[in-house]
């Protein structure tokens, strides 16, 4: 095999090919360092002896299907300087791995684009193989993400497994990057988050954060036999009925026939307009005057929903002092149980927590 080969395929510079063999559906490519690069892995002296050798074999990328290997009888040599006996440094892998640093940067781009299983198999590995080389991928770029330019951010939780199991996450809503996942759904998951904040010294002008939601209680009411079959329909905007279906005609005999349940409705659909205000003094008197229709209005969930809005009444006005919403971490969420669903769930906590970190980067079908 020639030297340029040897570079430009497999990333070997400075040593040359010595024997080619066909082992079992492999090729095997035998290597050997030239004995005027030696030096001494501890203090780097030429001044060196040799001590015997131990062959090791490197998986590298493969050659079309063909799986192919790079064997190196590895010098142990004494340093004439320093005294130590070491074996030379191994340029083109990392001394703790199997594979070369060609086959590592492989390996996650084709998992960019195929499954966990799929990259394992094409490349006749096994699973976990693939699994660690991605997750010292993805800890080597996402383990610590850069904080410092976060201006505006979202923050949620998201169940992760049965046994009330959450992680938090913070979502930067400039560049729809995960900043941070943190484990449990109370206070203390943030922690290490501010922690890390305060040391970027980054200057956060806004955070959207979600309300606990009511409407889906202020619909579900009385009457299931004569309401069956329309509360998604109650749910829906307006504009989204199917013409084809008849839904608007069921929904306006839905209303029809429940008082509380119109009420309700209409009122949900007027609530809407709080987001088209023109500016917060139009949506304080807005966003009142729908809170005091609510409270009048005898409804029992309506009521409860109006004494919500008004606990959170700051909150939601102070939409209108930096304009964003906690929407897109609400699909940054839909993507994480896309992917959770799809590899049937993460065995370990750690990976799962970098995919999630690097889901922004996500370019395919969300499969593990």
């Amino acid at each position: 095999m020639s030297t340029s080969l040897l570079d430009h395929a497999f990333g070997i510079r400075g040593d040359r090919s010595t024997r080619t063999d066909d082992q079992g559906g492999q090729t095997i490519f035998t290597i050997d360092q030239e004995p005027q690069t030696f030096r001494c892995p501890a203090c780097g002296s030429p001044q060196v002896q040799s001590r015997g050798r131990v062959e090791r074999r490197f998986r590298t990328v493969p050659i079309g299907r063909r799986s192919t290997l790079v064997a190196l009888p590895i010098p142990r040599l004494q340093c004439q300087t320093c005294g130590v006996v070491r074996q030379v440094k191994v340029p083109f892998a990392d001394p703790r791995r199997s594979s070369t640093c060609a086959f590592e940067r492989y390996a996650p781009e084709l998992g960019r684009r195929m499954t966990i299983r799929d990259v394992a198999m094409h490349l006749g590995v096994s699973w976990d193989v693939i699994k660690d080389i991605q997750k010292r991928d993805l800890s080597r770029r996402f383990s610590k993400p850069k904080l410092k330019h976060l201006r505006h951010i979202a923050i949620d939780e998201i169940a992760v497994a049965k046994g009330h199991r959450y992680l938090r996450v913070v979502l930067d809503l400039d560049s729809g990057a995960v900043a941070f996942v943190g484990d449990g759904k109370g206070a203390k998951a943030l922690q290490p988050f501010w922690k890390r904040l305060r040391g970027s010294k980054a200057k956060i002008t806004a955070v959207a954060m979600d309300m606990s939601p009511a409407y889906r209680e202020a619909t579900e009411v009385m009457h299931k036999e004569v309401l069956k079959g329309t509360r998604w329909l109650l749910l829906k905007n307006p504009e989204n009925l199917d013409e084809e279906k008849d839904e608007r005609r069921r929904l306006e005999e839905a209303l029809a026939l429940n008082k509380p349940l119109a009420v309700a409705y209409y009122l949900k659909e007027d609530l809407r307009r709080f987001w088209e205000q023109p500016g917060k003094r139009f949506a304080t008197a807005f966003l009142d005057g729908w809170i005091r229709r609510a409270e009048a209005s005898g409804v029992k969930m309506l009521k409860q929903m109006a004494r919500t809005l008004a606990a959170h009444r700051s909150g939601l006005l102070a939409y209108y002092d930096a304009m964003i919403t906690s929407g897109p971490m609400e699909g940054t969420n839909n993507k994480i149980k896309t992917m959770k669903r799809a590899a049937y769930g993460f065995r370990d906590p750690e990976f799962f927590k970098l995919k999630i970190l690097a889901i922004h980067e996500t370019k395919y079908a969300l499969v593990g």
